[in-house]
C-alpha cells in the first residue's frame, strides 16, 4: 500500500514539471521567433515479483510474470523548432528566416550565440545589432547617410547613399544550422548556446545547403499554439487530480486496514 503513496507523488510531481513548462509556453505567446517547448516522459524502474518465463511445480513455465510499476519521472524538456506564422512590419530590419537556420550574433564575452529573432536595429556606429544591442556575425556597417537599404533572399545587403543612384553592397548575412537544434542549450533574450548534443555550427549561405531564405519587412511569431496548450494544461490538471486522488484513496485503505479489530 506505502508503494501506491510514492508512486502517485511521482506522478504529482511530474505534472507540476509539466504544467511549469506550459505555463513558460503561453507567457512567450506573443515572443518574436519562440519555440515552444514540451516534456517528455518515462516510466520508472520496476519491481520484479514473479519473473516471466519461471519454473513452477512440475516443471511448467509461467507465460506471464508479475511486475509492479514505481512511477514516473521527467526525461527530458524538448525545444520543437517549427516555424511560427509570418507578421508583416514593413521595417527594413524586420528579418524573417523562412524555413531553417539561425542567425548568429556576439556576445560580450565574444562567444557566439544563436537566434532567429531577426529584429535587428543600428547602433550610433552603424552595425546592426539586436534589441540588446549584440552585433551581427559576421559584421555589418551601414555607411552615414543611407536613405534605403534592401536585403535579398541569399542575405546580401545593399544601400543606397543620399546623392547616388547606385545601390552598393555592403556585407553579406550568414545563416548557421546544427545537426540537432533540440539540443541547443536556451540562453534566454531568444538566444541559444551550441553544445555537446546539438553539434557544431553549420555555416552557409541563405537559401543554399538546407538553409532557409531571408525576407525582409516580416517577422516570425511564436509557434505556441494556444488552443493546443490550453488542452495540455487540463490533461495536466485532470493527471494531478487522479494521481492525488491514489494517494487520498491509498491513505483510506490504511485507515481502514489500522482500525481492523478482532
Amino acid at each position: 500500500m506505502i508503494r501506491s503513496l510514492h508512486t502517485a507523488a511521482t506522478g504529482m510531481e511530474a505534472q507540476q514539471l509539466n504544467m511549469d513548462i506550459i505555463a513558460h509556453n503561453l507567457a512567450n505567446v506573443n515572443t518574436t521567433a519562440f519555440k515552444r517547448s514540451r516534456v517528455d516522459f518515462q516510466d520508472l524502474l520496476y519491481q520484479t515479483l514473479r519473473a516471466a518465463g519461471s519454473t513452477q511445480a512440475q516443471g511448467l513455465r509461467v507465460p506471464t510474470g508479475i511486475q509492479v510499476g514505481l512511477g514516473v519521472r521527467s526525461a527530458a524538456t524538448q525545444k520543437v523548432f517549427t516555424q511560427g506564422d509570418f507578421q508583416e512590419t514593413g521595417n527594413s530590419w524586420d528579418l524573417l528566416i523562412e524555413g531553417p537556420g539561425f542567425f548568429q550574433v556576439t556576445l560580450p564575452s565574444g562567444e557566439l550565440a544563436y537566434t532567429r529573432d531577426g529584429s535587428f536595429k543600428i547602433d550610433a556606429s552603424g552595425r546592426v545589432v539586436t534589441s540588446d544591442g549584440y552585433p551581427l556575425e559576421p559584421a555589418i556597417t551601414i555607411p552615414p547617410g543611407a536613405e534605403k537599404v534592401d536585403i535579398g533572399e541569399d542575405g546580401t545587403v545593399s544601400v543606397t547613399v543620399a546623392g547616388q543612384s547606385t545601390p552598393q553592397e555592403v556585407g553579406s548575412i550568414q545563416l548557421v544550422n546544427f545537426i540537432n537544434p533540440a539540443g541547443l542549450e536556451s540562453l534566454g533574450r531568444n538566444l541559444f548556446a551550441k553544445t555537446e548534443s546539438s553539434g557544431e555550427p553549420i555555416p552557409g549561405i541563405p537559401g543554399q545547403d538546407g538553409l532557409g531564405t531571408i525576407a525582409q519587412g516580416f517577422l516570425e511569431m511564436s509557434n505556441v499554439k494556444v488552443v493546443e496548450e490550453m488542452v495540455n494544461m487540463i490533461l495536466a490538471q485532470r493527471a494531478y487530480e487522479v494521481n492525488s486522488k491514489t494517494i487520498q484513496t491509498a491513505d483510506e485503505m490504511l485507515s481502514i486496514a489500522n482500525n481492523i479489530r478482532r
